[in-house]
């Protein structure tokens, strides 16, 4: 391991520590979405008055109600429909997703290129992440779509170091190798402040944690999944290693040989899964 990435990294850990590195928050709608879902009294009529308040992210949530993946009987018109049709737990973790791409814009271009990138291939774990747990698992959709969307946030800090550190910009090579060693200890760091709950926070480190045993299977093991699918048919480093070693594949159901974008039954809801979270 390069020796001068593992002081770098632990230069922006210590920075994190010290709140020299400020941590991400998480865009106010989702703030006051997730505040609002966490409510015992919560209805349908509160959640759909905060999220109205957000034009583009109210437009958003009603056109995922009328998805095909969802398969509603009939068209949803407004957002108190779609917020009944989805169901708060639903709503909120959606309404949380989709709040979040906002945060991966950056100033400079080589930083928005790189966030571009991230945010790209989270919606692609994501999407694909919905449709294991839909049919593979019992562990909720909603979540594991979240899941996906935040498994690569500990990206966000490394790349506000980089531009701290423009060194960092001329060697893009060096700062990938950073990235992948940095954000998985980063990221579950980040989702412990914003105090997601426990099976999402272990999901940053533990997905490319590819020998990893558990009892059942976890929004982890979904992630990890997902992950390595939205490989196939590349040249990354993950396609050269043998899946059949990796437990994760046993613990949904799959085969470690299967692509779920050519399984006739899951490619439209992949499709549909992936539309619902591009803007």
């Amino acid at each position: 391991m390069n020796e001068l990435l593992v002081s770098i990294k632990n230069e922006i850990i210590t920075a994190i520590e010290k709140d020299q590195i400020t941590l991400p928050t998480l865009p106010e709608v989702a703030l006051q979405v997730r505040e609002a879902a966490a409510d015992p009294d919560i209805d349908i009529r509160k959640l759909s008055s905060v999220i109205t308040n957000d034009a583009a992210l109210t437009a958003r949530i009603i056109k995922v109600a009328n998805s095909p993946l969802l398969r509603a009987s009939r068209a949803i018109e407004d957002l108190k429909m779609a917020v009944s049709r989805l169901g708060i737990d639903y709503t909120a973790n959606l309404a949380t997703g989709l709040a979040m791409e906002q945060m991966f814009q950056a100033t400079s271009d080589i930083i928005d290129e790189k966030m571009r990138e991230v945010w790209n291939r989270s919606t692609e774990v994501a999407g694909i992440s919905h449709v294991l747990a839909r049919h593979y698992t019992k562990l909720k959709p909603d979540q594991a779509t979240l899941a996906g969307l935040v498994h690569k946030i500990g990206v966000l800090p490394v790349l506000t170091y980089a531009e701290d550190n423009r060194k960092l910009l001329k060697d893009i090579p060096l700062l990938d190798e950073l990235i992948d060693m940095s954000y998985p200890e980063i990221g579950s760091k980040i989702l412990a402040a914003w105090e997601f709950p426990e099976a999402l926070r272990l999901v940053p480190e533990e997905h490319v944690q590819f020998d990893r045993q558990v009892d059942a299977v976890d929004y982890a093991d979904v992630v990890m999944v997902a992950n390595l699918q939205s490989y196939v048919g590349t040249d990354h480093p993950v396609t050269q290693m043998d899946w059949s070693l990796i437990s994760a594949f046993n613990r949904l159901g799959l085969s470690h040989e299967i692509n779920t974008h050519e399984v006739e039954d899951l490619s439209d809801d992949m499709e549909a899964a992936m539309a619902l979270l591009q803007s």
